[in-house]
């Protein structure tokens, strides 16, 4: 394949903008970067697809998300409203996720998949829980990610708030998804954790035992104080200490949110060398806070931008991270475009090559993986790889994302989804809702009752 009329934005390391560039794909990679009318000669068998002038740069990456919230869009919570993150917890999310079966696993997945696509999302890191469907819940998730054509690492949620039995159930799932997918080419394995708060001593020692150490893990860390005050009760250790004795620290490790982590967490997780996920639009919505993003990237932690189950419009996530904490600060010259740009394009794109040992993603250069998106975008203002950042948060919009590619196979062609009927899975999606509701309301109105 053979993109031609092109303007390149290749990002990487230090990005550079090619007008009127021709890109070549040659099966799952990017062949080479030139001239038209020389990469035509030299390959005159290549199918032309014309950009038509268009930006091409590299598909989002999203470091956090979980697909199986898709079906809390309009959902209504039972009783006066949750107060703060514990019921948020324990009236929502932990409800609805028992409220799961394998049909409506798959479907949330589907619609997630779709929305990426749609968005210029090509890679995404899941983190899941369905503790009434847990044997297999990685399989049906992997599949709608290989039939969306989407790149993907999955991980099932360890908890022990549904008891030993179906936490160690948890532990099975991501050991042999692990295994199952260590050669396949868009997918991967991590081992998901839910958080400190859930998880006791024997629990976090069978889940250390349980991964090889050349694997990592996947847990939210102190996203509310309820986390931290958990841990001291139960160890007089803050949270990242605590863990940090069961060796759950490793430098494949993502940690999510990490708002109320203190200086000496933080250190622990530097030297560690843990990817940190951070996701502004899940933390104004929970009233959790603003963690310190500036200061941890000051400091050498691996910070990435996720969604934590947001629309996968990571254009999106830009612009709440650019705001957040300019008002949570009340300083304006907090989290500026280059360090957002750092966290969603550099450092995205380094923790997916972690899981792709010997990849290059998210960059445009011969050799690197062809997951790739058009973007139909007319500035009025000169555009060039020093301001780069501030047009992505002030003009880029996802609804100019015209065209999705991923691993050199095209899923979206001006704007019409090839490998998945969006009106077909809402349709499957919206037949199986009054079910997952009913479940979820019984199991939510329980917990007002105990």
């Amino acid at each position: 394949m053979l993109i031609v009329n092109a303007q390149l934005i290749t990002l990487g390391a230090e990005p550079r903008i090619l007008p009127d560039a021709a890109l070549l794909v040659d099966g799952e990679r990017i062949a080479a970067i030139g001239e038209r009318a020389d990469l035509e000669a030299r390959h005159p068998a290549a199918d032309i697809v014309d950009a038509r002038g268009q930006y091409v740069m590299p598909g989002g990456i999203c470091a956090h998300t979980h697909f199986y919230g898709a079906y809390a869009r309009g959902m209504a919570i039972p009783g006066a409203p949750p107060r703060d993150f514990p019921e948020i917890l324990q009236r929502l999310w932990w409800p609805l996720d028992k409220a799961l079966d394998r049909e409506s696993v798959r479907a949330s997945a589907l619609v997630c998949l779709v929305d990426a696509i749609k968005h210029g999302t090509t890679s995404l890191v899941d983190h899941h829980a369905s503790p009434n469907f847990i044997g297999g819940s990685l399989d049906v998730i992997g599949a709608a990610v290989d039939a969306a054509g989407l790149r993907a690492v999955l991980a099932y949620e360890v908890t022990d708030r549904d008891g030993m039995e179906k936490m160690r159930a948890g532990i099975a799932e991501n050991t042999r998804f692990l295994r199952a997918t260590s050669d396949h080419p868009r997918l991967r394995g991590s081992f998901g954790l839910h958080a400190s708060l859930t998880l006791n001593d024997d629990s976090l020692r069978a889940c250390a035992d349980a991964l090889p150490d050349n694997g990592g893990f996947h847990i939210h860390v102190a996203e509310h104080e309820a986390d931290e005050e958990d841990s001291l009760r139960r160890s007089g250790r803050r949270v990242v200490e605590r863990l940090d004795k069961y060796g759950i620290w490793r430098d494949s490790t993502i940690a999510a949110h990490c708002v109320h982590i203190d200086e000496a967490e933080r250190d622990i997780l530097v030297d560690r060398g843990v990817w940190v996920s951070h996701q502004p639009r899940s933390n104004m919505n929970n009233g959790v806070g603003a963690a310190d993003i500036d200061g941890l990237l000051a400091a050498g932690v691996k910070l990435c931008l996720g969604n934590d189950g947001f629309s996968n419009n990571m254009w999106a996530e830009w612009k709440a991270a650019y705001l957040l904490h300019k008002v949570a600060n009340r300083d304006p010259r907090r989290a500026d475009g280059m360090t957002i740009a750092q966290m969603a394009w550099h450092n995205n794109a380094r923790l997916m090559q972690q899981f792709f040992p010997g990849e290059t993603i998210g960059e445009l250069t011969p050799g690197a993986l062809a997951d790739l998106i058009f973007v139909d975008y007319q500035p009025f203002t000169p555009l060039n790889a020093g301001n780069l950042p501030w047009h992505l948060l002030f003009g880029f919009e996802a609804s100019m994302v015209t065209t999705t590619i991923c691993a050199g196979r095209i899923l979206m062609r001006d704007r019409q989804l090839l490998t998945l009927d969006e009106a077909e899975i809402a349709a499957e999606a919206r037949a199986l809702a009054p079910k997952v509701w009913e479940r979820y309301t019984r199991f939510a109105q329980d917990t007002l009752q105990s």
